[in-house]
């Protein structure tokens, strides 16, 4: 990697440190009244109550700490071991207390950030692979976590909601799936809707990632 190509990386891997950091303490905050009752309740995602989104925050922090311990040893990691064992870890934790789940979380966070702080050019050059066999590089492994606490904070529909995700998260995040949109278009039919484009940016980003509905805007084709 050339000096300048270092320095961009460097520039933008602290960047996604800084966000992804400021995002944790936001929800670890949210959580502090947290009670048994409210971790029982339904959150936004389908079958899955606050208790299920914060077991499964807290076992994606240790699965992506999994992943850049494998790249340390030169190795290409697996997310998760399988996708019975995810959702059984996640069922089984969703049913803990408001204080277990709210620890839990914590005590991950912090082994993520600190697996952050101790990774190396080597480890930030490797990669990974997800459930479904995809790649992915450890150098977009911040960013991922980034866009897991913005959107599942809005998620546990505790006050915060996808009108509240940071501003320089929307905008990167926006980049991204736009570009995504636009690869699972004809050629010539790449435009977004003129509907998303009058919607705020963090609007059309919720309905770009399927988490809202807008009169006369179909959903996105799933990833």
């Amino acid at each position: 990697m050339s000096e300048p190509d270092q320095r961009k990386f460097v520039d933008t891997l602290n960047e996604h440190v800084v966000g992804c950091a400021a995002a944790h303490q936001r929800l670890l905050g949210a959580l502090e009244s947290l009670t048994d009752e409210q971790c029982r309740q339904d959150s936004l995602l389908p079958n899955w109550s606050r208790g299920h989104v914060l077991t499964h925050l807290a076992r994606n922090a240790d699965s992506h700490v999994n992943l850049l311990q494998a790249a340390v040893r030169g190795e290409v990691g697996e997310q998760y071991a399988s996708i019975e064992q995810r959702n059984g870890d996640i069922e089984h934790g969703a049913k803990r207390s408001a204080d277990e789940l709210v620890m839990d979380l914590r005590l991950s966070i912090y082994g993520l950030e600190a697996a952050w702080a101790s990774a190396n050019e080597k480890t930030w050059s490797g990669t990974g692979r997800n459930l479904r066999g995809g790649v992915i590089e450890m150098s977009s492994l911040v960013f991922l976590r980034w866009r897991e606490v913005e959107i599942h904070h809005a998620d546990l529909n505790l006050g915060v909601g996808y009108d509240d995700l940071t501003p320089l998260y929307v905008r990167l995040e926006l980049d991204q799936q736009i570009m995504l949109w636009r690869s699972r278009k004809p050629m010539g039919m790449t435009e977004l809707p003129a509907i998303a484009k009058k919607l705020s940016p963090s609007q059309r980003l919720a309905w770009l990632m399927g988490r809202v509905e807008i009169d006369g805007l179909a959903k996105p084709e799933p990833l």
